[in-house]
């Protein structure tokens, strides 16, 4: 299990360059990719469209959105199974934002990946995800299949939540 953080500019070690926090997983778990960590590091930052000239930069080198691709891949680096994905867009604006969505549902097909997914917006609940279970002050409020609870809420904050954040497109 991994995770990727709400606040791409907090999550990332600005004394660190990139290469640094990508090898910093496999250091942790002590673990060595198959491919040698160079190829490794560069093949992660393919995975999210950035490319090797990355791995010489700091953190405050790059945009909001090309940090948080930064953090999908250290959160990818171990070839999870499992990824919460904290508020990931909400830190960054909308058209970076559907961006950074787009790379999370492209990976999750591509990768077999399965998200917790925490978000207040529920059009990129329904866009990401195949079941949701809303949540109110701590307490599950309801679950289910994420089009039938879209469509037919059947919770009064479910519906609030529906109610407050506007339809996404249908081509993100």
């Amino acid at each position: 299990m991994q995770i990727v953080f709400q606040d791409p500019y907090a999550a990332l070690n600005p004394r660190m360059r990139v290469k640094q926090i990508l090898a910093e997983p496999f250091e942790i778990h002590r673990e060595k990719p198959l491919e040698g960590l160079a190829s490794r590091l560069k093949e992660m930052l393919w995975t999210v469209g950035l490319d090797e000239s990355a791995l010489e930069r700091f953190p405050h080198e790059f945009s909001g959105g090309q940090r948080q691709r930064i953090n999908i891949a250290r959160a990818l680096a171990l070839r999870p199974e499992f990824v919460v994905l904290d508020e990931p867009v909400s830190a960054l604006d909308v058209s970076v934002g559907a961006q950074v969505v787009n790379l999370l549902r492209d990976l999750q097909r591509e990768y077999g990946l399965t998200y917790l997914f925490i978000s207040h917006s529920m059009p990129l609940v329904r866009y990401l995800c195949d079941r949701v279970a809303v949540m109110q002050r701590g307490r599950l409020v309801e679950l289910g299949v994420c089009e039938q609870v879209c469509d037919t809420p059947r919770h009064e904050y479910t519906r609030r939540l529906i109610a407050a954040t506007p339809e996404m497109p249908t081509a993100v």
